[in-house]
């Protein structure tokens, strides 16, 4: 039977975290709200329209949330053609093709941002389908973004492992039934993936491929 080994991207595959959480940053900023970089940091890897509403509460005013987004979209894109993949991120997602696994993007990114992420990450060979979260109603944390990974794949849940870097990766897969993995170079701590629903957790990409034997992906 297939296996399907879906991937997040942004701080999972590919160094971008801290980018965000400057870029959010200064579009708060620019619009006049003081938000920390802490809280901000928490709130990357949700769907833009969310991470706003996370950071500035429901008496927000709402009319303004696409100029925010739109505003971090132009600042974020000026890294466009430098984001950098992560250690070991291209060969890892080669090997598991080569294991046999059915290789699934699962990320909010889209458009131009999409296409420079998988630059970044050089192994489109490797790459079997993309779940966007333009294809969903619901991004991370809800389970929508992985399920849609697993009916392009054509499998199961028990036959996937969900590999990402945030508390709404893990929760997002493991609502979608789906065994999680967690990395560390999101930025964030151990214990929080682990409570979020990781099953194992890895330094980054290198040290899943080089642990691969003893992990779910093995």
């Amino acid at each position: 039977m297939q296996r399907a080994a879906v991937f997040d991207v942004d701080g999972t595959l590919v160094d971008t975290n801290h980018l965000h959480v400057t870029t959010w940053w200064e579009a708060f900023r620019q619009a006049g709200h003081q938000v920390p970089m802490h809280a901000v940091h928490r709130a990357v890897g949700l769907a833009s329209g969310d991470l706003v509403a996370r950071l500035l509460g429901e008496d927000r005013d709402k009319d303004r949330d696409a100029e925010l987004s739109a505003a971090h979209k132009a600042l974020y894109g000026q890294y466009f053609d430098r984001l950098p993949a992560l250690p070991g991120a291209g060969e890892l997602l080669r090997r598991l093709a080569g294991d046999g696994w059915q290789v699934v993007l699962a990320t909010s990114a889209g458009g131009a941002e999409l296409g420079a992420l998988r630059r970044a990450i050089d192994a489109d060979d490797a790459i079997a389908a993309t779940a966007s979260a333009d294809d969903v109603d619901a991004g991370k944390p809800a389970p929508e973004p992985v399920e849609h990974a697993l009916e392009l794949a054509g499998v199961p849940a028990e036959r996937a492992v969900f590999v990402g870097d945030t508390v709404w990766d893990m929760r997002a897969g493991s609502r979608a039934g789906v065994r999680c993995v967690g990395v560390l170079c999101g930025g964030l701590p151990r214990a929080d993936l682990t409570e979020a629903g990781a099953a194992a957790v890895y330094a980054d990409p290198a040290d899943l491929l080089a642990s691969l034997r003893g992990s779910p992906l093995a």
